[in-house]
């Protein structure tokens, strides 16, 4: 099979510039544009905003990648592939806005091949969304859900019910026992029915981003907030931290592959907080994130 890495890479290329064109829009600060390469082969475009208007700081990342062996986490579940000649690609952002009231959001897409001499390559998509809200909106739940379900949807009525799931079960802090946000959609190692199927699939979810982040985003932006909530804010991002640092696979394969760290750790928010046995008061605004959002439920 003959992959056609160029139509792959020019698609990552265009969904990042969408993105950032739109963003910079919305918050009237301009992307700075870092292009960097790898010393074992490959490299990436890094667009970032810091200290922005409405966005704190705010990052998406291209990133071809490449080498002759691959690293631990790639391997963990997919042992056959040790020894092979492997790429990387793909598109990854993580929003953190400075209003509490508009909540962090991640997506990523991407491109896995591995080739042998003389076999067949291997290759998978992954990719997905999730919302991570410090103050919960029900209606911003179902739209960021519902928009994840249409992009799903031509493929087969099958996809969005175990993709939810999966990233309901990704998106979790098993050392704190609670899910990291409203979560989305999650998926990784999609290689069925076919590629051209996998392919669409993946792209649909890449240009679904947009449709489903920016309407919050504009709903919530203007909206007035104070130290209490900036507080809140900063703890809860503190789970954040903890879960792309322990638990996260793209870090873990990032970091084991000789990648990029300021690209990589770009996903960390600038201002963050940790206590000890916190705990928010019964029946405030910051409880209800607790007990009405961070669970598992059918949003759509």
């Amino acid at each position: 099979m003959n992959i056609p890495k160029e139509t792959i890479k020019n698609y990552f290329l265009n969904l990042q510039e969408t993105i950032v064109s739109r963003m910079e829009t919305l918050d009237g600060k301009p992307f700075r544009r870092d292009a960097w390469d790898r010393p074992e082969g490959g490299g990436g475009i890094s667009r970032l905003v810091e200290e922005g208007n409405f966005l704190e700081r705010a990052g998406a990342n291209f990133s071809h990648v490449m080498g002759e062996k691959l690293p631990p986490s790639a391997t963990a579940h997919r042992p056959e592939l040790a020894g092979r000649r492997w790429e990387a690609m793909g598109v990854s952002l993580v929003f953190h806005p400075r209003n509490p009231y508009v909540p962090t959001v991640h997506m990523n897409v991407r491109c896995f091949i591995a080739e042998k001499e003389g076999e067949e390559p291997v290759w998978w998509f992954g990719g997905g969304m999730d919302l991570t809200p410090y103050y919960g909106f029900e209606e911003d739940a179902v739209h960021f859900h519902a928009t994840c379900k249409q992009a799903l949807t031509p493929f087969g009525a099958e996809w969005h019910p175990r993709f939810k799931k999966w990233c309901d079960d990704y998106f979790f802090l098993k050392h704190r026992n609670e899910p990291r946000g409203v979560g989305g959609i999650f998926f990784d190692d999609l290689n069925t029915p076919d590629f051209d199927t996998c392919f669409n699939l993946m792209q649909s979810v890449g240009d679904h981003f947009l449709p489903a982040y920016v309407p919050i985003f504009e709903r919530r932006k203007d909206m007035n907030f104070g130290e209490r909530e900036r507080d809140f804010q900063a703890y809860r991002r503190g789970r954040y931290v903890e879960f792309n640092l322990v638990f996260d696979r793209g870090t873990l394969f990032g970091l084991q592959s000789g990648g990029r760290t300021e690209s990589i750790l770009m996903s960390m928010p600038p201002i963050v907080k940790w206590r000890y046995d916190w705990k928010p008061e019964a029946g405030s605004p910051e409880a209800r994130l607790y007990s009405d959002f961070l669970a598992a439920k059918d949003w759509t």
